[in-house]
């Protein structure tokens, strides 16, 4: 076999298109969401070389247009949990034998493949599937998918390249890097297709094999990005994608010797059952597996009283609302000193005025609709609950109508108890609740954000004071593990700001960055003596 030390493609950030009308990419994105609403597409399960169909066909419907049904997916049950668990392990020992730089080789290639052929395919769906507007799926199911793909090969290459020190005395150590002893199981979310492709993807790139189940209202973009791996050379059974009730699933998996690890994202309830459970079958299983996940969020913005006022409402209008507020790190609960409250107030009411609601379809629209009517209605019932609570008052919005879609208007609410519930629960909905301090209370603040949620995924600080900066930065260490200064708290860009928070949020094993693909494997030391001794003796034992 030809050997080699490779280096591979120096990664870089992919180019955000912006859409603006009139544009090449603009029309081609239109294009590929007239393609995708004109055929009602059937979706099979991928499990080893097959394309599973079932008897029950699933419909997966637009979430700003209930009635529209955009596919049918082939749902399944346990037996297809066990049939994709067989189908891994089967592909198991080819994969994890085949060169690293081959395994490199499909996944930059799908990368390309999504940020040429794929792209306005990839990005229609999203929007159709999880009504998303252009720029939210653009910055997502394009250009962060491709970053994870194309960053990660880089971070595997700088892990095989990493070994032990010479030694001397005829003695050479080295460092074995395997994947791990079983399957993997990827469980993703909804509202971010490049978290849905970048678990299965991560882990098969470091030579494990995958179960991967997405949530059924992220099908349809899962779909496409599995037809991408194919495409790209992922040979059949490395990552085999299922559709089913989650309980069925874990049934199966949960229970399995070989399970190996698992790679999620999604509520913090389900991934304690999943520990739990992982806890209460540890005895069946070969090894301890690795659990790593993605939790939820309660995230903050504080001003300081020197803040740039502007900058901070920005921040605010689009740390919250962008996505409808269904990103684990959007900016939901905001301390703001009463000194600034006027003019913020002023200008987020103002810019709210102008936002506009509706399908993603139509570009104008800021907003569009949550995922389902579940989401929906927990929305709902908190904002039923402040209307008729004296402890808060709605400021903006508040309304909602699932009569077409689920749509929720933007709402801000502000409350006089910097512990009322909307500052404290996850809410996953576009839902502001706003705190007004007294100037002089500032480190008292930080100490509230610090105790107020279960939650520490990310935060922000907008402030021209540097003191104040070091103080929130130093107080807020455990309360964010992606902490912002003078900016918005969502947006992590892979390759700048690893993503992963600590406490109810997760394991912080941060995707994008090297530390997440080092919990997929299992390292092996090697020391080869070339000169061995001979003589059991050591010279102390010498009587002169």
């Amino acid at each position: 076999m030809l050997k080699g030390f490779f280096k591979v493609p120096q990664p870089s950030n992919e180019i955000t298109l912006n859409y603006t009308p009139g544009s090449a990419e603009r029309v081609y994105l239109e294009n590929a969401l007239a393609d995708e609403q004109n055929v009602t597409t059937e979706i099979p399960m991928y499990i080893g070389a097959q394309r599973l169909s079932t008897d029950v066909k699933k419909p997966i419907v637009a979430p700003h247009r209930h009635q529209q049904v955009l596919a049918y997916c082939n749902y399944g049950d346990g037996t297809h949990a066990t049939l994709a668990i067989k189908a891994a392990l089967d592909a198991k020992k080819t994969w994890e034998e085949m060169p690293w730089e081959h395994r490199a080789s499909v996944f930059l290639k799908a990368a390309e493949l999504i940020s040429t052929k794929y792209r306005y395919r990839l990005n229609a769906r999203t929007m159709l599937g999880q009504s998303k507007n252009a720029y939210q799926a653009e910055i997502d199911s394009a250009c962060e998918l491709i970053d994870f793909l194309r960053f990660n090969v880089h971070y595997m290459a700088e892990i095989y390249a990493q070994q032990p020190p010479i030694s001397a005395g005829g003695v050479w150590n080295r460092t074995e890097q395997r994947p791990l002893e079983g399957f993997v199981f990827a469980l993703t979310p909804f509202n971010f297709t490049a978290i849905a492709g970048n678990l299965p993807c991560a882990c098969a790139m470091m030579g494990n094999v995958v179960v991967w189940k997405p949530a059924d209202t992220q099908i349809f973009a899962a779909d496409l990005i599995m037809q991408v791996l194919l495409e790209a050379g992922l040979p059949p059974g490395v990552i085999n994608l299922i559709y089913a009730d989650g309980p069925q699933v874990g049934d199966v998996v949960f229970k399995h010797p070989d399970f190996a690890g698992i790679h999620f994202t999604g509520s913090t309830n389900v991934f304690q059952e999943i520990w739990k459970t992982i806890g209460n079958h540890i005895h069946l299983y070969k090894s301890y597996p690795r659990i790593v996940g993605e939790t939820g969020g309660k995230d903050f913005i504080l001003l300081h009283p020197s803040a740039d006022w502007q900058a901070a409402s920005t921040a605010l209008l689009r740390g919250a609302f962008e996505y409808q507020g269904q990103k684990c790190s959007a900016a939901s609960r905001a301390y703001i000193p009463a000194s600034l409250w006027a003019a913020i107030k002023n200008k987020l009411l103002n810019d709210l005025s102008t936002i506009k609601m509706g399908p993603p379809t139509d570009f104008s629209n800021f907003i569009n609709a949550v995922i389902d009517e579940k989401s929906f209605d927990k929305v709902a019932s908190y904002l039923s609950e402040v209307a008729n609570d004296d402890e808060a008052e709605i400021i903006y919005g508040g309304n909602c109508d699932k009569s077409i879609g689920y749509f929720v208007e933007p709402t801000v609410i502000l409350t006089q108890d910097p512990y009322y519930k909307t500052m404290c629960e996850e809410i996953f909905g576009p839902v502001l609740s706003i705190y007004v301090y007294d100037d002089e209370d500032f480190e008292d603040m930080l100490t509230v954000i610090d105790h107020t949620s279960i939650y520490a995924l990310t935060g922000s600080v907008f402030a021209q004071d540097r003191l104040a900066i070091a103080q929130a930065s130093e107080k807020l260490k455990n309360a964010a593990g992606n902490f912002y200064i003078n900016d918005k708290c969502t947006g992590a860009v892979v390759g700048q700001q690893p993503f992963g928070g600590a406490r109810k949020s997760g394991t912080n094993d941060k995707a994008g960055a090297m530390v997440n693909l080092l919990r997929w494997v299992s390292p092996r030391t090697v020391k080869e003596t070339f000169d061995p001794p001979t003589d059991y003796r050591y010279p102390f034992l010498d009587s002169n």
